[in-house]
C-alpha cells in the first residue's frame, strides 16, 4: 500500500477513515478459539446453539484482532511514526460475530492534543466502530495514539 505520510496536523477531529471489508474465516475462527479463547460456544456448533448466543460465535478478542488488521490496512497505517497505541478505553462487544460474517470498521478522529512533555508529538483520540454485513454495530472502542507533528521540510498537509 503506497500511502502519503500522515501527521498530527492531518488528523483533525471529525475526520473518518474507513477500512475493510474482511470476511471471518471459519477455519481461522476455530483455530483462534482453540488457541486463545477455548470456550465451547466458540468451538462447537452444538454448544453454540445451546448457548445464550444461539449459534457458534467467534471470540470477541478475534473481532478486536480483525479490527486491528483493518486499521493496519487502512490509510491510518500511513502515520509517519507508525501506529503507536497508548491506551484503549470503552471496549464493548455489541453483537456476536459468526464465522462467515463480513466486517468493516470506521475510525473517527475524536480529539487531539499536542504533547507538552514530548515536543514534536501529539496524542490523537480515535473511536473505532466495527460493523457486520447487515450494518449492525458489533464492536466499539476508543483509543489514544502517539502521532508525530509535521516538521520543517516534511511536505504539505492533506485531508
Amino acid at each position: 500500500m503506497d500511502l502519503m505520510a500522515l501527521y498530527f496536523e492531518d488528523l483533525k477531529p471529525g475526520r473518518v477513515f474507513k477500512a475493510g471489508p474482511i470476511t471471518v474465516d471459519p477455519t481461522q475462527a476455530s483455530e483462534f478459539a482453540r488457541q486463545y479463547d477455548p470456550q465451547p460456544f466458540h468451538l462447537k456448533e452444538a454448544a453454540g446453539a445451546a448457548s445464550v448466543f444461539g449459534s457458534l460465535v467467534i471470540s470477541g478478542w478475534q473481532t478486536a484482532a480483525y479490527s486491528m488488521r483493518m486499521l493496519a490496512d487502512s490509510e491510518l497505517a500511513g502515520i509517519a511514526n507508525g501506529l503507536v497505541g497508548l491506551q484503549i478505553d470503552k471496549l464493548m462487544w455489541h453483537q456476536p460475530v459468526q464465522p462467515g460474517d463480513v466486517l468493516s470498521t470506521e475510525f473517527d478522529v475524536m480529539s487531539r492534543k499536542q504533547s507538552r512533555s514530548k515536543p514534536g508529538f501529539g496524542v490523537v483520540q480515535l473511536a473505532w466502530r466495527t460493523f457486520n454485513q447487515r450494518g449492525e454495530l458489533v464492536m466499539s472502542l476508543e483509543n489514544a495514539i502517539w502521532v508525530a507533528v509535521r516538521g520543517e521540510g516534511q511536505g504539505p498537509s492533506h485531508g
